[in-house]
């Protein structure tokens, strides 16, 4: 099964802290609340400095999307989350303060329950396929792209939409996503996400 996802299919949100808003772009199992997913891709508006969530248990990859970024600092490491569609590993179990760089900053975040799923994000600038797992998601960073899944016709995914991929769904493992840029500069984020 596959779905093209818009921006009026999300779902915002407050943040499980109440310090800010996210926009839930795709979680499993569909419907799931924040202490009971598989898997959850998001993005997060942060507008000032403070703590993030912590979920413990739970393995993010945090990209940056827009604005000048931020530092994070936990008692194991400090991040410079500066650059633009560079994918960060983070852990959930961290308490994790926040400080912006120079005004509200805008982040892509993919979280992945350990023992129940792994996951990872790769960032594309050019042609890409995706290798088989039973979920696959590709969002339109920047620029729009065409997503092709095999025996399918092709998608066209402007910036800011997201194609989910639902092998448990009768989607087949095997069937590969090929994601194309149709303009220069066009960015994607593709999230791979397979069982324990």
């Amino acid at each position: 099964m596959f779905r093209l996802l818009t921006p009026s299919d999300y779902r915002p949100m407050p943040w499980k802290n109440g310090g800010g808003r996210t926009i839930e772009i795709a979680v499993h199992p569909v419907g799931a609340t924040l202490d009971a997913f598989q898997w959850r891709v998001s993005i997060a508006d942060i507008e000032r400095d403070g703590p993030f969530s912590r979920f413990p248990g739970i393995d993010r990859t945090i990209v940056l999307l827009e604005g000048a970024g931020m530092h994070l600092r936990s008692a194991s490491r400090d991040i410079d989350l500066t650059t633009r569609l560079v994918p960060h590993d983070v852990s959930g179990d961290d308490a994790i303060e926040c400080m912006l760089v120079a005004g509200p900053s805008r982040d892509f975040n993919a979280m992945f329950r350990r023992g129940r799923a792994r996951g990872r994000v790769v960032v594309r600038s050019g042609d890409s396929e995706s290798g088989p797992t039973p979920f696959r998601l590709a969002y339109a960073a920047a620029g729009a792209h065409e997503c092709a899944i095999a025996g399918q016709a092709p998608l066209r995914l402007p910036e800011g939409h997201a194609l989910l991929v639902d092998a448990t769904d009768g989607g087949g493992e095997d069937a590969a996503v090929a994601i194309r840029p149709l303009a220069a500069g066009a960015v994607a984020l593709l999230v791979s996400v397979d069982g324990p």
